[in-house]
């Protein structure tokens, strides 16, 4: 009987920012590289989502490389994606994200019974969005006069509550829109958010979530189905179904990871070739590294998981990595092209003599993605989390 291999949290520490570019920046050669290797760029604020990708990149990397990526070279798309928050995605992988993230199971509908849409208007909404927007950049006033012209004035009925607002009926459907391919964002239009239709067919849901299993364990790996379930927002038990239909397939295979079960894509159990991660790391609100390596505890070890983490939820405060673990916090307010950063350190592993150079390097990485000049101080970090 084969032996389950034993993984450490180093080794998996070693692994997984290597593969991101975290650990040598520009062993991937494109933004839709790095976007497809860390599984998506948080970008609900897009600058965050930009500069994930630009500090994975060769130096020289800008804030603009990954702009001309998203609207000159349409390599990127813009688009709901993991936990239905806003992510930069490949292109290439938007097929398995659509027919993976179409299969994900719906929550209980949160909106009032005279505000929701049954399945039938919701199938009826989304195939006029995908007609509306085939070929077209429309804004939010723009896309309801099209879906009302299309499907009838209940989908424009200003129903849902919303930012002191309320918004038209059929903006209920707008992640499943996405879901289902039909929707993407398009550039802003001033001040104005556009959608567009990506154009896509979405996989067939079966191969595409055992494809978003594999490339998951690959980027993240080892991790349980209830890593799984709480990096893409779903059930546990459906996450363990998930996980089981792969292994019924061969796609991915047990490991002992710190003496606990968990699973890596099948054949990918060498842990050893990865050179431990070395230095000092920036990295910016939302990071995927930050939100989906587990166990949390490891990352965000003692005082770490209080200050930089909100309610246990990582991703609201940007991090500063010391090989490979979180070792202070830090924000950066922007006057023109100065970028005024402040690092509060947590722990002592920013103590070390060369942590200054180090930090210093790595401030300037930051104002280069960013198209500006950073002035680097240490001291305590006064503002509150998304500030």
């Amino acid at each position: 009987m084969t032996k389950t291999p034993d993984v450490t949290w180093p080794q998996a520490n070693a692994r997984r920012p290597a593969r991101q570019g975290l650990s040598s920046p520009g062993s991937h050669d494109s933004p839709a590289a790095v976007a497809g290797a860390m599984l998506g760029a948080h970008a609900q604020v897009l600058s965050a989502g930009e500069l994930s990708i630009a500090l994975r990149l060769p130096y020289g990397t800008t804030r603009t490389d990954v702009r001309e990526a998203l609207w000159t070279d349409r390599t990127l798309v813009k688009t709901y994606g993991p936990r239905g928050t806003v992510h930069l995605l490949p292109m290439a992988d938007l097929p398995m994200w659509t027919g993976a993230l179409s299969a994900v199971p719906a929550g209980p509908d949160q909106w009032p019974e005279h505000v929701r849409m049954s399945p039938e208007q919701t199938d009826e909404v989304v195939a006029a969005i995908r007609d509306a927007l085939t070929g077209a950049e429309l804004t939010i006033g723009e896309l309801t006069d099209a879906i009302v012209e299309r499907t009838g004035a209940w989908a424009g009925d200003r129903v849902m509550e919303a930012f002191q607002d309320k918004w038209p009926r059929w903006r209920q459907v707008t992640h499943t829109a996405a879901h289902r391919g039909a929707l993407a964002f398009g550039p802003n239009r001033g001040r104005n958010v556009t959608f567009t239709c990506p154009a896509v067919t979405p996989m067939d849901e079966s191969l595409a979530l055992a494809e978003l299993v594999r490339r998951y364990l690959y980027a993240y790996g080892p991790a349980t189905p209830a890593h799984f379930a709480r990096w893409l927002g779903v059930p546990k038990a459906w996450a363990g179904e998930q996980f089981g239909k792969s292994a019924d397939a061969g796609g991915i295979e047990e490991v002992a990871f710190e003496g606990t079960p968990a699973w890596v894509a099948s054949g990918d159990t060498v842990f050893e070739d990865a050179d431990p991660p070395r230095g000092v790391r920036f990295l910016p609100y939302f990071d995927a590294y930050a939100i989906a390596c587990r166990p949390r505890e490891r990352l965000f070890p003692g005082a770490a998981a209080t200050r930089a983490l909100a309610g246990g939820q990582a991703g609201n405060y940007p991090v500063v990595l010391v090989d490979g673990i979180v070792a202070g916090v830090w924000h950066q307010r922007r006057s023109g092209r100065r970028l005024v950063m402040t690092v509060e350190p947590i722990g002592s592993a920013l103590d070390r003599p060369s942590a200054r150079k180090d930090l210093t390097v790595q401030a300037d990485r930051v104002a280069e993605a960013l198209e500006g000049r950073a002035e680097l101080s240490v001291g305590q970090v006064t503002v509150g989390p998304h500030a």
